[in-house]
């Protein structure tokens, strides 16, 4: 697949995540837990026939031994980890958050998504591989 084919393909993932995201907190209303969040995302991805795994545990492992687990919110289409949040204000913490998922994951780009507020708040990261989000 070519460089802009990838752009367009991510760029719609981000787009229709966002709008399912739109739509939970449209019924729901802002400033329950992230948890009631995320199970409701579930339920849209799954409407809107999109893949996705939920709390998938990603051990990381030194020496041989296990050390610690990593479990983001959400994965979609194997390519975005999704995050939820009901706090005031991302700050760099919760993006670290993200930037750590995608290094012990491998995959390249992820999205928080913010309930705390009417309005969605919606911050892209990458690792750098995905131009659009440079």
């Amino acid at each position: 697949m070519n460089a802009n084919k990838r752009e367009y393909v991510e760029s719609d993932l981000v787009y229709r995540v966002t709008g399912c995201a739109m739509a939970v907190l449209n019924e729901l209303g802002h400033g329950l837990r992230e948890k009631t969040y995320e199970r409701a995302l579930c339920v849209e991805f799954a409407y809107q026939n999109i893949c996705f795994t939920q709390q998938h545990v990603y051990p990381v492992y030194y020496r041989g031994k296990r050390v610690d687990d990593y479990i983001p919110d959400l994965e979609v289409e194997n390519r975005l980890i999704v995050e939820m949040k009901t706090v005031s204000t991302i700050v760099d913490e919760h993006i670290g958050q993200v930037l750590n998922y995608l290094l012990i994951t491998g995959l390249e780009a992820g999205v928080i998504l913010n309930f705390k507020h009417a309005k969605l708040g919606a911050g892209l990261f990458s690792t750098g591989a995905v131009p659009w989000l440079r």
